[in-house]
């Protein structure tokens, strides 16, 4: 199964791809789209919406995991990050079909056993659970994959 997983935002969105069989996992892609600050909302938010499709277009994701949001201490932010996710749901559904969402606690949970886990933690087990030889860098790319192996974990338990 193809499994694309993102990590919202509206300046940096994560995306990561992996192919999930056998309880092994393969990373396909992943990296960051990136909005200019200078930009208003609505063109960056066409942005995102432009790129989360090409993503689909290219990898052909079976399913789409997103990861939801959380309380933003920062209350200027939470709104266009809201917007931006949404626009991520609607590309997301338009072009792949099924979409799966899941918190940063069951991410946390999902990847480390312990749903209060630092980012290192969450970081490190992406790495460690991919096989690769380094953390994904930027941080919202190995969040994404993070959220990618959610879903993996999560639907494999539902096919049991």
């Amino acid at each position: 199964m193809r499994i694309l997983g993102i990590d919202p935002g509206y300046g940096i969105v994560g995306y990561g791809v992996i192919d999930y069989e056998n309880s092994q996992y393969n990373v396909v892609d992943y990296g960051v789209i990136e909005t200019p600050k200078e930009e208003d909302i609505a063109v960056r938010l066409a942005m995102i919406y432009d790129s989360i499709e090409k993503l689909i277009e290219e990898f052909k994701p079976e399913q789409m995991a997103v990861e939801e949001l959380f309380y933003f201490k920062n209350q200027t932010t939470v709104i266009p990050v809201a917007e931006a996710r949404g626009v991520i749901l609607l590309a997301g559904i338009h072009s792949c079909g099924q979409i799966f969402e899941y918190t940063p606690l069951q991410i946390k949970q999902a990847l480390t056993g312990n749903g209060r886990a630092e980012k290192a933690q969450v970081q490190f087990m992406v790495k460690a659970i991919l096989g690769l030889e380094k953390v994904p860098k930027p941080d919202d790319a190995a969040d994404a994959l993070a959220v990618a192996i959610t879903h993996a974990n999560f639907n494999q338990l539902i096919i049991r």
